[in-house]
């Protein structure tokens, strides 16, 4: 990160070790010099420790002669490495107006410490494989390695050839997350899964920062994906999915096909107390929220199998009873029991079974979390959306028939909606025991996922069951007699309540 460039904190979730050789491409920028002086500094709280040169464009044996000396005050004067970098710029044909590539490279915290020579070879392969340095080409960018922690460094390149030519360096981040993969099976390190675009589209630093400022205890986007999902869980069609966001105090607008107007092709969603500074609502798509939130794939939801609640979406006059909620309870367990056994006999390749028991599952988990949590959320509404990054489906590809366990399974994701908020340790107990069935489902999934090469959803499998063992095992120790709202508070800092107000 440039020293112009700001970190920011998500208001809530639980931060997670990135995964190794994660290559982030920084955007481009003007000042070198402005870079470089910052990596050959102390840091922003004297992080930086022995800022050296590991590689460059003119070979090793030039590192010496490229390293920025060190003044009697003890900063680097990184004055003559700039006017070196900055060279093929001034002289190019029509250089960029942005010409300052730059991206770090970090590996896992479970990984060795690498050599300097192990992360020149890593950086040469990074900027050969996003274009801009290919190998053996005497005329690409003129291009610097900085280490300056033991486990990553910063690669900073001019984007103009020493021919002249400008360099575009077109998608790069896909390219420089390949070159990535290769990378970690040369050096055996913690290895993750190619790119399979079934992860969520995480909050910018422009909404992190807004949030911040607005004093919000939750990102807009991260709690309006809660409440489309835990609305998509319990509802029977459409009409009762939009019914149930009203409900939760979430603004609903209707997309119409352009051709005909009676037919519903989208959906938005926003919260009534966020809007751009014209005092515009803002808007997010069921696409911009998760990859199988959009309507398209809700409704291959809906119509996928039968339900044992009426098509009211389960909502009763007179508030179930303790009994009614734990013999609720009791079944679903019973149902993810049968969901886990099926699940861990299928095969690899047996992908339509795998999807479609594991897509219900994920909704049994969902409305288990809102009964136990309630809309702040906690950790188990953290776990519920940990499981379901590891039952997405790849872009594309989507489930085809229900499995016939699958179809029970959503019966009784809606069952559990219908008999509302947990009351005592009678049905919390209950509860429980659905959340222990539930970790045998994401063992049995992680299995699955790691067997099919999807190593990005057996690790998210992997840690939604250990998540839910863990919280099986704290939350009767934590309720004393409590409500399980109050003691999901208790046993997670990480969740305030929620201020949006209803429609």
């Amino acid at each position: 990160m440039h020293a112009g460039a700001r970190q920011t904190r998500r208001p809530r979730g639980r931060h997670r070790p990135a995964a190794a050789l994660i290559p982030a491409i920084h955007p481009r920028g003007t000042n070198v010099g402005g870079l470089l002086r910052y990596l050959f500094g102390p840091g922003k709280a004297e992080e930086h420790v022995n800022p050296h040169l590991v590689a460059a464009w003119s070979g090793p044996s030039q590192l010496p002669s490229l390293e920025p000396p060190i003044h009697a005050s003890g900063r680097h004067d990184i004055r003559a490495l700039a006017r070196l970098l900055e060279q093929p710029v001034r002289a190019g044909r029509n250089p960029p107006l942005k010409f300052v590539w730059h991206a770090s490279v970090r590996n896992h915290i479970t990984d060795r410490i690498l050599s300097d020579s192990q992360w020149a070879h890593i950086a040469a392969e990074i900027v050969a494989a996003v274009g801009i340095a290919p190998h053996g080409d005497p005329d690409a960018v003129r291009w610097v390695a900085v280490r300056h922690a033991d486990d990553h460094i910063h690669i900073v390149a001019t984007l103009v050839r020493q021919d002249g030519e400008t360099a575009w360096a077109w998608n790069e981040r896909l390219k420089a997350q390949s070159a990535a993969r290769d990378l970690e099976q040369r050096y055996g390190l913690y290895q993750v899964g190619p790119v399979d675009h079934t992860s969520h589209r995480r909050p910018t630093p422009a909404e992190q920062n807004k949030s911040h400022r607005q004093g919000r205890p939750e990102i807009p986007r991260d709690r309006l994906r809660r409440e489309v999902r835990a609305a998509a869980a319990a509802a029977s069609d459409e009409n009762d999915f939009v019914d149930r966001l009203q409900t939760a105090g979430v603004l609903v607008r209707l997309r119409h096909s352009t051709i005909n107007p009676d037919e519903v092709t989208g959906y938005a969603v926003g919260l009534p107390d966020h809007h751009t500074s014209s005092g515009d609502t803002v808007w997010y798509g069921g696409g911009r929220l998760a990859p199988d939130l959009t309507l398209p794939q809700l409704r291959r939801r809906w119509d996928s199998g039968p339900g044992t609640v009426p098509r009211n979406g389960g909502h009763s006059p007179s508030r179930p009873g303790v009994q009614h909620r734990t013999d609720a309870f009791r079944r679903a367990t019973t149902a993810v029991d049968t969901g886990a056994r099926h699940l861990g006999g299928r095969r690899p390749d047996d992908e339509e079974d795998i999807a479609s028991l594991a897509d219900a599952a994920a909704d049994v988990l969902a409305s288990t979390a809102r009964a136990f949590e309630g809309r702040k959320g906690g950790p188990l509404t953290d776990a519920s959306e940990t499981f379901d990054r590891a039952m997405r489906e790849p872009q594309r590809r989507h489930a085809g028939r229900l499995h016939p366990a699958a179809g029970q399974l959503r019966s009784m994701s809606r069952l559990i909606s219908a008999v509302g908020r947990l009351t005592s340790d009678d049905d919390t107990a209950a509860a429980l025991q659905l959340v222990l069935r539930m970790s045998m489902v994401a063992d049995n999934l992680a299995r699955l996922r790691e067997a099919q090469g999807r190593l990005h959803q057996a690790q998210a499998a992997r840690q939604a069951a250990e998540d839910l063992r863990e919280l099986a095992a704290k939350v009767p120790a934590t309720l004393a007699g409590v409500r399980p709202a109050a003691a999901s508070v208790q046993t997670s800092s990480r969740r305030t309540p929620s201020k949006g107000r209803a429609v």
